[in-house]
C-alpha cells in the first residue's frame, strides 16, 4: 500500500463544456517496423497475423489481477501455465493493450470494497513493475500507443465495481489519481434497476470531469439510458454481446445497441461460451450483428480471460485472437473494419474521455456532493 501512497497525487485537470461534442477521432497504429503487409490473396490465417501486426488488439476485460492474487509465484514474461494470460501469449495473439479488471466478489461491499480495490490497484502496479520487458502501465490513449511502440503491452486499470467508491466522490478522485480509468455502474443504490439517482448522475458528471469511462455491462436499461443522457463522454460495455443471438442478461437488446451507437459508445463482445456461444463462428456472429446494428465504430473485443468463465472452441487463451480475425476476414471484413474493431474504437473512446475531461475542468470544480444530500 505504500506504493499507492507514493503515487497518489493531484495533478492539473481539465473539464468538459456543455454542448461540446467529442470529435470523431479514429486513430489506429501505423504498421510496426518489419511487420508483414497484408495481401488480399493470402489465406485468412496469414492475413489475420498481418492485419494484427499493424492493428493490435485492445482487450476490454482481463481478470488477471484477481487470478494472480491467489498464486504463490508467477512469471508472466517467461510464461505462466496457471493462468490464461501471459506475455508470450499476448504477443502471439497480437494484444497491444488490455484493461485489467478490479472487480470484486459480490460478498465484498462497503469499506471492505474500497480497501480491496486499493489492494488490487497496488497489485496491478506491482505486477507491471515486476515485468518491465513485457508490460507497461498506461493511463490514456497516447501512453497505450507509446507502450506498443516500445514493444510492451499497455495495461490500463479498470473496470472497477461501483461499490469501490464507498458512495464517496472523494474516493473516486483518489482511485483515479492511482490509475483507475473505468468504473462499472451496477450493484449500488445509486445505479440500480431503477436507474441513476441524483447522486448517481453526479457520479457520472464527476467521472466525466476526471476522465473515468463508464462501463454499462450488466446495468439496467434505465441506468444505461440515463447514463447516455447525462454523460458527455463515450461509454463502454466491457462484456456485452447481442441479446438477439443469445439471451444472456448482460447482452444488449437491439434497441440499446442502436442507442449505444448513436451515443458514440462501444460494445466489447466477450469471448465467453456463456454469452456468445461455444465456437469461434458464434463469436463472429455476434460481432457481425453488433457491427450491423450499432455501427462499425461501436464494436470491440473483450477476451474475458482469467475471469473464471469458459471460452469458445479455438479461443481458449490470449494467444487465440488471430483465429477470430481469420474468421472475420473469411466473412468479408476488410482491414479498415478490423482495425476499428481491434484498436481504433478503444482509442476513440479513450481520447473522447480525455477531451471531455479537459473541457469539463474549465468550468467545473471537484464535486463536494454527498449521497445523503442528494438522495437522502
Amino acid at each position: 500500500m505504500a506504493d499507492l501512497q507514493d503515487d497518489l497525487h493531484t495533478g492539473a485537470e481539465a473539464g468538459e463544456l456543455d454542448g461540446l461534442s467529442v470529435p470523431p477521432v479514429t486513430e489506429v497504429l501505423p504498421p510496426q517496423p518489419h511487420a508483414p503487409v497484408s495481401d488480399p490473396d493470402d489465406e485468412p490465417p496469414a492475413r489475420a497475423h498481418a492485419v494484427l501486426a499493424a492493428h493490435p488488439v485492445a482487450d476490454g476485460y482481463s481478470g488477471l489481477p484477481w487470478a494472480l492474487k491467489h498464486l504463490p509465484w508467477y512469471d508472466l514474461e517467461l510464461g505462466e501455465s496457471a493462468v490464461e494470460t501471459d506475455v508470450p501469449r499476448l504477443r502471439e495473439g497480437h494484444v497491444g493493450a488490455l484493461f485489467w479488471s478490479l472487480h470484486l466478489p459480490e460478498a465484498i461491499a462497503g469499506d471492505r470494497a474500497v480497501g480491496a480495490t486499493l489492494e488490487q490497484l497496488d497489485l496491478v502496479r506491482t505486477v507491471v513493475r515486476a515485468h518491465p520487458e513485457g508490460l507497461r502501465l498506461a493511463h490514456d490513449a497516447g501512453q497505450a500507443i507509446d507502450a506498443r511502440n516500445c514493444g510492451r503491452v499497455a495495461v490500463l486499470a479498470g473496470p472497477a465495481a461501483a461499490a469501490a467508491l464507498g458512495d464517496s466522490l472523494g474516493v473516486l478522485r483518489s482511485l483515479h489519481a492511482l490509475g483507475l480509468r473505468v468504473l462499472t455502474l451496477t450493484g449500488v443504490s445509486w445505479a440500480s434497476g431503477a436507474g441513476l439517482t441524483r447522486f448517481g448522475e453526479e457520479v457520472v458528471r464527476e467521472m466525466n470531469r476526471l476522465g473515468v469511462v463508464a462501463d454499462l455491462s450488466g446495468a439496467s436499461a434505465e441506468t444505461v439510458r440515463r447514463t447516455f443522457a447525462v454523460s458527455k463522454a463515450p461509454t463502454l460495455c466491457t462484456r456485452s454481446a447481442a441479446r438477439a443471438l443469445r439471451p444472456h442478461p448482460a447482452n444488449l437488446p437491439d434497441d440499446l445497441l442502436v442507442e449505444l451507437g448513436a451515443a458514440g459508445g462501444l460494445c466489447m463482445v466477450p469471448l465467453t461460451a456463456e454469452q456468445t456461444g461455444p465456437t469461434v463462428r458464434d463469436v463472429a456472429d455476434h460481432l457481425d450483428h453488433v457491427r450491423t446494428v450499432a455501427g462499425p465504430q461501436s464494436v470491440g473485443l473483450s477476451g474475458t480471460y482469467d475471469a473464471g468463465t469458459a471460452h469458445p472452441l479455438e479461443l481458449g487463451d490470449a494467444s487465440c485472437y488471430p483465429r477470430l480475425i481469420a474468421e472475420l476476414l473469411r466473412r468479408g471484413w476488410d482491414e479498415s473494419e478490423v482495425a476499428l474493431l481491434t484498436w481504433g474504437n478503444v482509442q476513440r473512446v479513450l481520447r473522447g474521455a480525455a477531451f471531455t475531461a479537459r473541457a469539463a475542468q474549465l468550468r467545473r470544480q471537484p464535486s463536494t456532493a454527498t449521497i445523503a444530500e442528494l438522495d437522502g
